[in-house]
């Protein structure tokens, strides 16, 4: 079963972060189109800026080789945008891996999102497996800074802010509180269970799959592959 990620990379100098930096705006959203050899046409939505502010500021951008308006929804103008250069062109001086980030628009993923922000961008989008999912882990670890903000199966309802249902969250705060996590521990899992009125069976399991849950989606998420 494929694998729905939003993450985040550090890297200033990934297309776009200087025109954010440049512009003074609400946000820049961007989809990229792939299909176009070794240098991807972009799709920029600039939100809140001026028509002639966003257009001086792609002309100022040296990864920009044409911009053009192509429509607009309320304050939010839609741009066509054809770089000057491919992205391993525009990024080689600060990417050693550049035969990895050819390989990333190979990968069995589909980037359906990308918000540009003053230190590199935030991605969501589909990846075929744990596999696929690793490589634009591992690759951004070692080029930049990598941030894993929600990993779920594909096909689970996407579940609301830290991921846990609200019983998992109601558990973990309960147990906080009470002291369930101080060494020494200030209440027993039997204490815990009857603040929350359900048995110490059914609180453990609430609670092992929460801390299971938080350690999955955050700092598991770093860790090198275990050798085979």
């Amino acid at each position: 079963m494929g694998l729905v990620a939003e993450f985040e990379i550090t890297c200033e100098v990934l297309p776009f972060v200087s025109v954010i930096d440049d512009l003074s705006c609400d946000g820049i959203d961007l989809e990229m189109q792939l299909n176009h050899g070794d240098t991807p046409i972009f799709l920029a939505y600039v939100t809140g800026a001026a028509v002639t502010e966003a257009d001086a500021a792609f002309d100022r951008a040296s990864f920009v080789g044409q911009s053009t308006l192509v429509g607009r929804a309320g304050d939010t103008l839609r741009y066509q945008v054809v770089p000057s250069v491919g992205m391993d062109a525009h990024m080689g001086e600060e990417i050693d891996d550049l035969d990895g980030l050819r390989g990333l628009a190979e990968a069995a993923a589909i980037i359906d999102h990308i918000e540009v922000t003053p230190t590199g961008w935030v991605q969501s989008g589909w990846f075929a497996d744990r596999a696929a999912f690793d490589e634009f882990r591992r690759f951004w670890q070692d080029e930049g800074e990598f941030t894993l903000r929600r990993l779920t199966r594909d096909g689970e309802p996407e579940p609301p802010g830290d991921g846990l249902t609200d019983p998992q969250r109601e558990a973990l705060r309960t147990a906080y509180e009470m002291g369930y996590f101080d060494v020494p521990r200030g209440a027993s899992l039997d204490n815990v269970a009857a603040e929350l009125g359900i048995g110490a069976s059914a609180a453990s399991e609430r609670l092992r799959r929460a801390q299971t849950h938080l350690v999955e989606t955050t700092v598991a998420s770093t860790w090198p592959p275990l050798p085979d």
